[in-house]
């Protein structure tokens, strides 16, 4: 007898539909599972057959095979586990559905028949809907992630008994139903930390302001103690809110990398990831056999911030350079290659010195100039190239740190910072793949970014006492091109472009 069933792997970002054949002929007891499977499907067997007898089913007797389809895709996970069983009470007749043909089943048995819930939901109920399957079959953990896919039933169950009672009839079960927009209304009535809580640092904020609104990597140097990590954490205060295709795109990649909370259907927040600099190469950047994401995918439309960013391996920063300037990351195995999108703003601190400190000249006894510029060094010049603003943190004072009134709020920070985003959507509608003024091309950079004559004059001055090269002439055009936005002029001005220059602070000492 043969029996079909529907499941799907993912395979980076995406789901490919997976037919689960069953089949099985009269002779001595052997079970094959074929069709590139990993040691976690290989391993099913056990927990499908305890599964099924716990449930009050018997588990089918004779040479069975078990073909995953395409055979050439590489199958992992224990989400196979649902598919196979339901495969092998139909093929054996224990359950009669027409249902099966137009079901995408998925999921983890326990050894008493319970459904355990798997990771990569999302982008398999997407492939459903694709493929025109009108149920997917999921663990009721799991239901909510899936049900945010329109033009697709999601029904979640908790045991094998319930999913059978279904396909026979025997079972109602309603779709479950997620209402997207009530979710993101609830989501902006969460509390965040303020920009209101930092004392000082005026031109911190501001320059976290020109990030925000224009999408830009910013690196903060200065002495422990002085906020750099306490401004940082309150960035995504005053970044625009997440849109529904944004938030769908970042689901996915959280629901691959097995990392989405449990009953939380979408990623309603961008993310913000502060890995330590401890963190291995595969951790950061992705990997493993079937390669899975890593924080740089895992910070998509949202914040990596690397504190201590001298610390971290220089291999490992060396490999930002491709996601900071392309927005994805490619992993490549032998077997196959995988592409996740990376497109992230890239915030980092540091401190001048090994020990801390800014060389003195008043006190060179303290911190030569040459341990500065060896600390410094660690950071390559392209990488550091690549970063549009430098700022320099100083220590708050006393007299700034004992202010009772509050500074200025994320919340009228935010607002300047939505109106800039604006005028960049509108600008760049009809301009594929690019949303802020942080991605524009250099043709674009060329064409959008019109300097007045007072400003031209200023920036080849600075071009030339500075020695910049030509990707920070780039860089310091994009950074205006945002400070003109919220200034809500259309030219470049010179200040607007002295402003700009003045983030590019380590290029105007000797950096490394």
């Amino acid at each position: 007898m043969l029996a079909r069933t529907y499941c799907a792997a993912t395979f980076g970002v995406d789901a490919h539909l997976v037919d689960v054949e069953t089949h099985c002929v009269n002779g001595l007891p052997k079970y094959y599972l074929v069709g590139l499977p990993d040691r976690a499907v290989s391993e099913s067997r056990d927990r499908i057959e305890a599964a099924i007898r716990n449930s009050g089913y018997d588990m089918p007797r004779g040479r069975i095979t078990v073909n995953l389809a395409p055979a050439n895709l590489p199958k992992e996970g224990s989400s196979f586990d649902l598919p196979i069983a339901t495969g092998l009470l139909a093929m054996s007749g224990q359950i009669r559905s027409e249902r099966l043909s137009n079901s995408l089943i998925l999921g983890e048995l326990a050894l008493d028949g319970a459904l355990r819930p798997v990771r990569g939901i999302l982008p398999v109920t997407i492939e459903a809907r694709n493929r025109g399957l009108k149920q997917v079959i999921v663990p009721a953990e799991n239901a909510p992630e899936a049900a945010v896919v329109e033009g697709v039933s999601v029904l979640g169950f908790r045991r094998l008994q319930d999913v059978a009672d279904w396909l026979c009839g025997r079972l109602i079960q309603n779709p479950l139903k997620v209402d997207t927009k009530k979710l993101f209304e609830e989501s902006h009535k969460n509390g965040w930390l303020d920009y209101s809580d930092v004392k000082g640092q005026e031109n911190v904020k501001r320059a976290m302001e020109v990030a925000a609104a224009g999408g830009h990597n910013m690196l903060m140097v200065g002495p422990p103690g002085s906020g750099k990590t306490m401004i940082a954490r309150r960035l995504p205060s005053i970044l625009p809110p997440l849109t529904l295709e944004e938030s769908l795109e970042t689901t996915r990649i959280h629901s691959v990398a097995g990392i989405l909370p449990v009953g939380d259907p979408l990623i309603l927040h961008r993310p913000f990831r502060s890995p330590h600099h401890t963190i291995s190469y595969a951790a950061l950047v992705g990997g493993g056999s079937v390669p899975r994401p890593g924080e740089i995918s895992i910070a998509h439309n949202g914040v990596l911030f690397l504190d201590e960013l001298p610390e971290f391996r220089r291999s490992d920063l060396e490999v930002l350079r491709q996601p900071v300037e392309d927005g994805h990351v490619t992993l490549s195995r032998s077997r196959s290659t995988v592409r996740y999108p990376s497109r992230f703003m890239l915030v980092a601190s540091m401190n001048p010195s090994v020990s801390g400190d800014w060389y003195d000249p008043d006190h060179p006894e303290k911190i030569t100039r040459h341990e500065v510029d060896d600390y410094m060094g660690r950071i390559s010049g392209p990488l550091l190239d690549r970063i549009d603003l430098h700022v320099e943190v100083r220590k708050v004072g006393y007299e700034e740190l004992s202010v009772k009134s509050e500074s200025e709020g994320s919340k009228e920070i935010r607002r300047r910072v939505m109106e800039a985003r604006e005028k960049q959507r509108k600008r760049f509608h009809e301009v594929r793949g690019v949303f802020n003024n942080a991605q524009m091309t250099t043709r674009l950079v060329r064409r959008v970014c019109i300097i007045d004559s007072a400003g031209s004059e200023l920036l080849k001055r600075a071009m030339v006492s500075l020695n910049l090269s030509a990707r920070a002439y780039i860089r310091i055009l994009k950074v205006a091109r945002t400070i003109a936005d919220l200034d809500h002029s259309c030219v470049i001005k010179a200040h607007h472009l002295a402003e700009a220059v003045q983030y590019r602070s380590l290029d105007r000492q000797s950096w490394g």
